[in-house]
């Protein structure tokens, strides 16, 4: 025999799970995530970079630390080894931010010669933390920062004067930015077409040096 309280008890029950599911999923809509903004990148090297949704375009370089943004960059293979070998790579994700230029794959051949540069990366590893800590700036800066501003100084302690050169910036006398405003996790990444830092050059201008 059935209870007479039965019936008026299931249905407060199936009201209460109904409203329990309502709630829920009312809640996992509002939380849902928002889509990355798209980051704009500027100079003449950009169009040969990923763009839009190809692997390693700036929008999605956003979300990543700038350790591994950097290996999404085909142009970069010199200076992140550089970074890797002078234990600079891993001090790249700091809680004040980090600006980076990183110079072309370009800009060492035209710097270095292959002896040079071998006995950098092999040897003279102190030397190779002081010339990619000319290249590291504290604090995550876009390039009009560092435009406005005037000067910056690199964590090797040199001043440079910053001077804004139509669509790229000119650093010292003698880098401009090829593609300026990569973002990465805490940080900011120019690229630049110039070696910056106190060693002498030593290429022969052959241009055959290759990393």
């Amino acid at each position: 025999m059935s209870h007479p309280r039965t019936a008026p008890a299931l249905a407060a029950a199936v009201l209460l799970l109904t409203a329990t599911a309502c709630t829920t999923h009312g809640t996992a809509t509002r939380d849902a995530p928002t889509p990355a903004a798209a980051v704009a990148v500027t100079g003449p090297l950009c169009a040969a970079l990923p763009t839009g949704s190809e692997p390693g375009n700036p929008t999605f370089l956003a979300g990543q630390p700038a350790e591994a943004a950097l290996t999404w960059m085909p142009t970069l293979t010199t200076f992140e080894a550089a970074l890797r070998t002078s234990g600079a790579l891993t001090d790249l994700d700091t809680t004040g931010g980090i600006t980076i230029l990183a110079p072309t794959d370009d800009a060492f051949a035209a710097m270095f010669s292959d002896d040079t540069w071998d006995t950098l990366m092999t040897r003279d590893h102190q030397k190779l933390r002081t010339l990619v800590d000319a290249h590291l700036i504290a604090g995550a800066h876009t390039a009009d920062d560092l435009a406005t501003a005037g000067t910056t100084r690199t964590l090797d302690g040199t001043t440079l004067t910053v001077a804004r050169t139509g669509p790229s910036i000119r650093l010292g006398d003698n880098a401009d930015t090829v593609c300026a405003d990569y973002q990465a996790t805490g940080a900011r990444i120019h690229i630049i077409d110039a070696v910056l830092g106190p060693l002498p050059a030593t290429a022969d201008g052959t241009g055959h040096r290759a990393h």
